[in-house]
C-alpha cells in the first residue's frame, strides 16, 4: 500500500514538498485554505489587473533548476526567465541615485562615481567577503538539514576556518558595513539586506552580507510575474500525482499513539495519513492553531513580538508616474535609517519610512512597456503587531502620506488611476495566523538565530516542517529548499522504519 502524506499549506515549501513526495510514489494530499496556491507568493487584483503582492525578486535559480531536474523536467520548459541587467535603482533625493548592475565592474564604476574611489574599493572587498561567506555556508548549511553549532563547525573545519570567524556571525551587519564604506548612504543600501529576512541591520549578524553574492549570481524577471512560479509548482505537484485542495482550512493535526496521523478540517472532515508536513509559520503551532497536542512540536513557544521578524504595509495600484525614471526594482531611502528601525523596534510604523517600489511593467530600461497607467507594488516595513496592536486608521493615513512624500522627495510623482489594495500587519496575521503579521518567521538577530530555527523534523514523530520560518530561512528559494529537505527527511525516516520496503522513484531512482 502506498504511503500517504498530508501537506498543510500550498506555499512554496509545501508545493515543493508535495511534488518531491508525489514523484517518489507517495500518495499526497495538499491542503490550502486560500483559493489559490502560493502562500505569501500571492497575487491580487487592483484596477482589474493582476499584480504580484508578495516576493518580487527571483534569485538562486539553481534551486529550481535542480528541483525540476529531480522531477524529470526542465525549468525553462515551464517558466520563461530573463536575466536582469540592473538589479535595482536606489534613490535618496531627486538628484542622488545609484543603480547596481548584474555586471560587477559596472557596479564598481557606478559606486566610484557616486561615492568615490575609496568606497569603490570597499565594495570590491565587501563582495569578496560576501562570496567567501556564501561559499562557506552553501554545502554544510544552506543545502543541508539544519546542523547544530558544533556540527557546523565540524563541517566547515576542512576549509581551515578558525572557528566560525570567516562567516562573520558575531558582529552586526551595520558594524561590518562601516568597515567597508565611508558613505553612510552605501551603509544604508547594503544594510537593507537584513530586511530580506525581516531583520534590522543593527541587530542582524554580518553573515547576511552573503545576499550581495546571491544577487550578483543572478536576478531574473519572470514572465507572468512571480505568482506564475507558484502556479507552475502547483502544476508540477499535480503532474506527479499530488491532489491539491483549495479552500481547505486545517483545524487540527491528529495524533495516534503519539504520532502525527492525519488532520481534521474546519468543516469536520478527517483525513488519515502516515505523516504530515506542515508548511506554515511555526508560530501557528505554538499558538495552538493546529490543536493543543502539537503546540510544542516545533520547539520553544511562539516568538515573542520582539523576537518576530518584520511585517509590512503594502499598496497595489494602477498609477501614472512622472519624474524620476523607474526600473523594475526601486528603493527610496529615508533620511535616518537608525530612526526608522528604532520606530519598528518600538512597535510603531516608521515616521519616515524607506519605500520599496516594484514597477511590474518595467525591466531594465527607465520606461514603461505601454503608455498608460502601470502596475505598482509599494512596500514599507512595519512592526509584527497585527494580533496585538494593529495600525489605527489614523496611523495608516500618516504612513501612506509619508510614503508618497518620500517618493516625491526622491523625484517621483505618482497619480493613482485605481483604488489601492492595502495590506497591513493585521491582514497578514489573518492570512498567516500566529505570526502577528511577521513575514519571515523569527528575526535573524544575534549569532544564534540560525540555530534556533526549527529543522525539517519536528519534535513530534510523523510531523515535518517546511516554510520560511524553518531552516534554511525565509525567501522563495530558501522556502523551496525547506520543502525539499522536509521530503528528504520524511522519506529517510520512513525508509529506516521499513528497511525491507524502500521507497524509490518510478524506474528505480532513489530520492537524492
Amino acid at each position: 500500500m502506498a504511503i500517504s502524506v498530508v501537506v498543510i499549506g500550498a506555499g512554496v515549501g509545501g508545493l515543493v514538498a508535495a511534488a518531491c513526495l508525489a514523484a517518489q510514489g507517495v500518495r499526497v494530499t495538499l491542503l490550502e485554505a486560500a483559493d489559490q496556491p502560493g502562500g505569501k507568493l500571492r497575487e491580487v487584483l487592483a484596477g482589474g489587473q493582476p499584480m504580484d503582492a508578495g516576493p518580487t525578486v527571483f534569485t538562486m535559480r539553481w534551486v529550481f533548476d535542480e528541483l525540476f531536474s529531480l522531477l524529470g523536467q526542465r525549468l525553462d520548459d515551464h517558466l520563461h526567465l530573463e536575466p536582469a541587467a540592473v538589479l535595482a535603482r536606489h534613490a535618496w533625493s531627486g538628484d542622488a541615485h545609484l543603480d547596481l548592475h548584474a555586471d560587477f565592474e559596472a557596479s564598481v564604476d557606478a559606486i566610484g562615481r557616486f561615492a568615490g574611489a575609496a568606497d569603490a574599493r570597499g565594495y570590491r572587498q565587501f563582495c569578496q567577503r560576501a562570496r567567501r561567506i556564501y561559499r562557506t555556508l552553501e554545502q554544510p548549511f544552506i543545502r543541508s538539514q539544519r546542523p547544530g553549532l558544533l556540527q557546523l563547525v565540524g563541517r566547515v573545519a576542512w576549509q581551515g576556518l578558525p572557528g566560525l570567524a570567516r562567516i562573520s556571525p558575531f558582529g552586526t551587519l551595520a558594524a561590518a558595513l562601516a568597515g567597508h564604506f565611508r558613505d553612510a548612504r552605501l551603509r544604508q543600501l547594503f544594510g537593507r539586506y537584513a530586511t530580506y529576512c525581516g531583520s534590522s541591520p543593527y541587530q542582524a549578524p554580518a553573515t547576511l552580507m552573503l545576499v550581495a553574492h546571491v544577487e550578483h549570481s543572478g536576478v531574473w524577471y519572470v514572465d507572468g510575474g512571480m505568482h506564475r512560479l507558484a502556479q507552475v509548482l502547483a502544476a508540477q505537484a499535480a503532474r506527479c500525482g499530488a491532489r491539491l485542495r483549495h479552500g481547505a482550512r486545517v483545524a487540527e493535526i491528529l495524533l495516534a499513539d503519539g504520532h502525527a496521523a492525519g488532520v481534521r478540517l474546519a468543516g469536520g472532515e478527517v483525513l488519515h495519513a502516515d505523516a504530515v508536513v506542515f508548511n506554515g509559520d511555526v508560530g501557528a503551532l505554538a499558538a495552538g492553531h493546529l490543536g493543543d497536542a502539537v503546540r510544542a512540536a516545533a520547539g520553544p513557544g511562539a516568538p515573542l513580538p520582539a523576537q518576530r521578524s518584520l511585517s509590512a504595509v503594502t499598496w497595489n495600484l494602477l498609477a501614472h508616474c512622472r519624474g524620476q525614471p523607474l526600473l523594475r526594482h526601486n528603493v527610496c531611502f529615508s533620511d535616518d535609517y537608525r530612526a526608522e528601525f528604532d520606530d519598528l523596534r518600538a512597535g510603531r510604523l516608521p515616521r519616515a519610512p524607506t519605500v520599496y517600489l516594484c514597477a511590474q511593467d518595467r525591466r531594465d530600461q527607465p520606461r514603461t512597456v505601454h503608455g498608460g497607467p502601470e502596475r505598482l507594488l509599494m512596500l514599507v516595513n512595519a512592526p509584527p503587531t497585527g494580533d496585538s496592536r494593529p495600525p489605527t486608521p489614523e496611523e495608516m493615513a500618516a504612513c501612506q502620506h509619508s510614503t508618497f512624500d518620500r517618493l516625491a522627495r526622491c523625484g517621483l510623482l505618482i497619480r493613482p488611476e485605481s483604488a489601492m489594495v492595502t495590506t497591513t500587519p493585521a491582514h497578514f496575521e489573518r492570512m498567516f495566523p500566529g505570526t502577528g503579521g511577521a513575514l519571515y518567521g523569527p528575526a535573524s538577530h544575534g549569532w544564534q538565530a540560525s540555530f534556533r530555527r526549527a529543522g525539517s523534523r519536528s519534535r513530534l514523530p510523523g510531523l515535518y516542517l517546511a516554510g520560511g520560518s524553518t531552516h534554511p530561512g525565509p525567501g522563495v528559494p530558501m522556502a523551496a529548499l525547506s520543502g525539499r529537505l522536509a521530503a528528504q527527511r520524511l522519506l529517510a525516516d520512513l525508509a529506516s522504519m521499513r528497511r525491507h520496503h524502500p521507497v524509490v522513484m518510478p524506474g528505480g531512482t532513489s530520492m537524492p
